[in-house]
Parts: structure tokens; sequence; C-alpha cells
């Protein structure tokens, strides 16, 4: 009998008040407000660590949520990712405390320069002993491109052109610009690193032109772990030839299944191997000891949740709420001189239909509301069924749903084998591979 597959479980965070809980900030007890407290990240990981989680995930934006109501007010209004703190300094703060817990960081490739980047990357790497990854992303908010001087966005596949020479130059830096053995600390011959293994890269390129050496010495994993979410053709494709981590989804089963297959053969067809690639999803999960326990919760998340967050987040140009609910869509859009083309709505849905589509959009597969042992049986499901590797545990309440999770589901999933034993810290790419601490050789930043 084969051993049960493990889940990777990771907890979705950002810093920053509302998240992706929009208006859950206000729930009794909830500490979103203290987002920028150093105690608030060391509790968390602490919490993380002692309740078997593999690592933290957070998220980022450089830019505000202003296409709704045509302006911020509403994000500001709502906490809606702002304010938003960087997430790369939280980091060595949760690292300091913990032991095993892995970090990934969200860091764009569109809005700032690759040399400087990696030096602060490979730096938690040290820091961390091996425990951080990059989740890669293009920044989709049209505010991001006028915060770093540009009149509009970037177009789409234009952005993951220059994603791809970025990478090139920080994997340039990782992997090629120090050799293995260059640092030798050597006193008796007054030698800290011997120069002839520190490397120019002499990246020039349609976007970059970057010298080398790199800064920092050999890290213990060079390049960090590499994560993506993605969905678009370009997007695929760069998570083919690129990603270890991705994030994707599916309102069912059927729909993650068709998300794995594309960018598996996107790996195929990059030289790689399908099984280079784990897949997570965001998940829901409310847990109680009894079933009314766990209904009780869900209905007071469901009353504290505001639908103009959702609507902001969203970045929807029309402003459904303004219209009776029994219009059609496409008539609000008229009535309105919004283009139905550009909304990416179902025009001949009611605006009542639609924004209650919005309230329960994240109500979909991965949602579960029971106690530990129907909520062991739903991951037991994705994993075995849909095929999922792991999820990332959505926040309902800091630090609630993390304690709830790590006391109630944490030990069922142990029970049953579906969790990694804790065992001596490793890197983040041994644990979630339980390989090497470097890239393989058929990635192509080795290759």
């Amino acid at each position: 009998m084969s051993e049960p597959k493990k889940l990777i479980l990771n907890l979705f965070e950002m810093n920053t008040v509302s998240h992706i809980t929009h208006g859950l900030w206000r729930l009794p007890g909830n500490n979103r407000h203290r987002h920028g407290e150093i105690a608030y990240w060391q509790e968390l990981a602490q919490l993380a660590e002692e309740g078997g989680f593999d690592a933290v995930f957070l998220a980022d934006v450089v830019g505000a949520y202003d296409v709704f109501r045509d302006g911020p007010e509403t994000a500001v209004r709502e906490g809606l990712q702002i304010p938003s703190h960087d997430p790369l300094l939280v980091v060595p703060l949760m690292a300091a405390v913990t032991r095993r817990l892995g970090f990934g960081v969200t860091f764009s490739t569109s809005y700032e320069p690759p040399f400087a980047f990696a030096r602060r990357m490979s730096t938690l790497d040290a820091l961390t002993r091996g425990r951080v990854g990059w989740n890669i992303v293009t920044s989709y908010l049209p505010n991001a491109a006028r915060n770093f001087g540009l009149d509009e966005q970037i177009p789409h596949d234009e952005r993951y052109r220059i994603a791809e020479e970025f990478l090139s130059v920080v994997y340039a830096l990782w992997e090629r610009s120090w050799d293995e053995d260059a640092v030798l600390f050597d006193t008796d011959g007054a030698v800290v690193t011997d120069p002839s293994k520190v490397h120019y890269i002499d990246h020039v390129g349609a976007n970059f032109r970057v010298a080398g050496p790199h800064l920092v010495e050999p890290t213990p994993q060079r390049t960090p772990v590499l994560f993506q979410a993605t969905g678009s053709p370009a997007g695929i494709a760069l998570a083919g030839r690129h990603a270890e981590v991705v994030f994707t989804g599916g309102k069912s089963a059927a729909d993650f299944r068709r998300n794995r297959a594309r960018m598996q053969d996107a790996a195929i067809a990059a030289g790689r191997s399908a099984d280079d690639l784990r897949f997570l999803v965001q998940a829901g999960i409310v847990v109680g000891r009894t079933e009314a326990e766990a209904a009780r919760k869900w209905d007071t998340y469901r009353r504290f949740t505001s639908l103009d967050g959702i609507l902001a987040h969203a970045s929807v140009p029309l402003d459904l709420r303004a219209f009776d609910g029994s219009l059609t869509v496409a008539e609000a859009a008229g009535l309105a001189g919004v283009d139905i083309n550009g909304l990416g709505l179902a025009p001949e849905r009611t605006v009542a239909e639609t924004l209650d589509g919005f309230r329960r959009s994240r109500e979909d597969r991965y949602f579960v509301v029971g106690t530990p042992g129907v909520v062991a049986d739903e991951i037991e499901r994705w994993l075995d069924e849909d095929g999922i590797d792991g999820i990332n545990l959505r926040q309902y309440h800091s630090f609630d749903t993390l304690r709830d999770v790590a006391e109630l589901v944490v030990p069922e999933l142990r029970r049953r084998g579906r969790l990694r034993d804790d065992g001596e810290p490793t890197t983040l790419r041994q644990r979630l591979f339980g390989a090497g601490s470097r890239l393989p050789a058929t990635h192509p930043a080795r290759r």
C-alpha cells in the first residue's frame, strides 16, 4: 500500500489590514490593526511553526485599487491592501523566532531593477538559512504603473517578456557569478574570497544592463524557491519554464485539473518534467468542534464581510450597487455609459444575481465549513481526487483561523498521515520537494 500524499500547508498573509477577507478586520479580537508591529509577525510565525505549517506566504501589490468608483477612496476606507507594508522586511523577524517555517514573498519584475532585488533575496536566503521563496509577479494594477513613472500599464505580454529577461539576470547573479568554493576565510593567506572565482555577468539586453558581480556569496539555496500565480497563455508559458510551485485553482475539480494540465504541458515543452511543479490552491477552512460551532463562525464571517471591499478588489469599473437589482448587467452598463465588453461580467444576469455571485465568489470547490473530520475528509478529496499538492490557507480572523486549523485540523491530518514530520530544519526547497537545496539540473537557471 502506497504512502498517503502529503499536504503542503501554507498560511496566506499580506502585510496589510484587509488582504482578501474584506471587512473582517472588524471582527472581535482580530489583530489586523497590528500588522505594523514586530510582535504580530513573530506571534504569527510561532503559531504557524508550532501548528505544523510549512510556510507563510506573503502577497503584495505596489499600487492602490482605484478603478472601482473611479478612485482609491473605497479601497482606502476599507483598508483594502492599503496601508500596505513591504513583505520582505518582516521575513527576518519571523525567521528569528522559528527554525523550520518557510517564507514566500511577492516581488514584481516590472518596476524595479533586478540587481538590487537579487541582493535582497540572497540576503534573506542567508539570514533564513534557505527558508525563503519568491512569488514572481508582473503587477496588474494601473496605479502601480503610475507610481513608477509610466502613464499607463505596460501591455500584458510585454510585462512577461520583461519578466523573462529579469529572470535571466537574477539567475546569472545567483547561480553563476560566484563559484561554490569562492569564499575561503584564509587567515594565513589574508584572503576572504578567491578573486578568480567571482565573475562579472555582463548582461546586456532589451531592458536591463547589469555588469555584476553579485554582491552576495552563495547562499543555502542560491536561487530561492520559485512561486508563480498565473492563468494567461503568457503566464502559463513563463510558469512552464521557471516555476516550481504554482498557485492556481478553479470553481471545480475539472477547472483545477485543466489548469494543472496546461502548466504541466508547458513545463514539458520547456524541457522539464511534469513532476517538477507543485500546485497549490487558495482554500477557505472554517472549523469548529461541532457542526453548530463551525456554522456559527461562518455566519459571523458572512455578516461582517464587506461587499464594497469585494467590488473594489475586483476592480469592477461599474458600481453595480448604484442600480436596481432587477436590471441586467447590460442594462446597468448602458445607463452608466460603460462598455459591457470590458467588464468581464455576464451581461444577461441581473445586478442582484451578480452581486450575490461576488459575495459567494470564494465559496467554491476549495472551501469547507465543518468539524475536524469533515474538513480532513474534504482536504483528502482535494489531494486524491483533484490532484492538488497543497493549500494557501485564507485567514478570516487573525489569529483564530490559524489557531483553529493548527489545533483542530492538523492533528487529524497527522493521524491520517497527510502532513510531513517536523524533523530537523531544512531549506524550503528540501521541505517541499524532498530533494536537495538547489534547483534541479533540468531548470533553465542551471542550464
